[in-house]
């Protein structure tokens, strides 16, 4: 939880409608750096010089589409809105890692193709929590959980079989 005003790295940016593709491609980007939304072409990461640099790149894309974009600095008027920010970004990445951990608990015998693709999911959501969300330990916990080979316990079928 953020407890003192904290500093943004903005993006203000307009993209034309037309082509689709761009704007498609820079919503998708956005979205996998994990912005919060601050209003209409204007969102906010956590400054620092690697989400600056990032949104500088998104910025640099929108410009190749004929668009218009301005990173900026800033930093919120009081502690209240830093929070505001901060635990709306923390929202969204709780519900990231509950969706994740509903896939994790319902597969009883995961292959371990399926462990590496739940690990790569909780890392890209690792690489956009700013804040440190609730659930992150748990859904790591429980992925570790999944991935290690039950043998204390377990029975095959044709163990049961032999038991009847």
């Amino acid at each position: 939880m953020v407890t003192q005003q904290k500093a943004w790295a903005l993006l203000s940016y307009r993209i034309p409608r037309e082509p689709s593709t761009p704007r498609i491609a820079v919503w998708r980007q956005l979205k996998d750096l994990g912005v919060v939304q601050v209003g209409d072409g204007l969102v906010a990461l956590p400054e620092s010089s690697r989400n600056r640099e990032r949104l500088q790149w998104v910025a640099a894309r929108i410009l190749e589409a004929d668009g218009e974009a301005i990173v900026w600095d800033a930093t919120t008027s009081t502690k209240r809105e830093s929070r505001a920010l901060a635990d709306r970004q923390q929202v969204a990445r709780t519900a990231e890692y509950a969706e994740l951990l509903t896939h994790v608990l319902a597969d009883d015998a995961p292959a371990m193709r399926t462990v590496q693709k739940w690990r790569r999911a909780w890392r890209k959501i690792d690489r956009r929590d700013y804040f440190d969300a609730p659930m992150r330990e748990e859904v790591r916990a429980a992925i570790e959980e999944r991935a290690e080979p039950r043998t204390t316990g377990s029975t095959t079928n044709a163990d049961e079989g032999a038991r009847k």
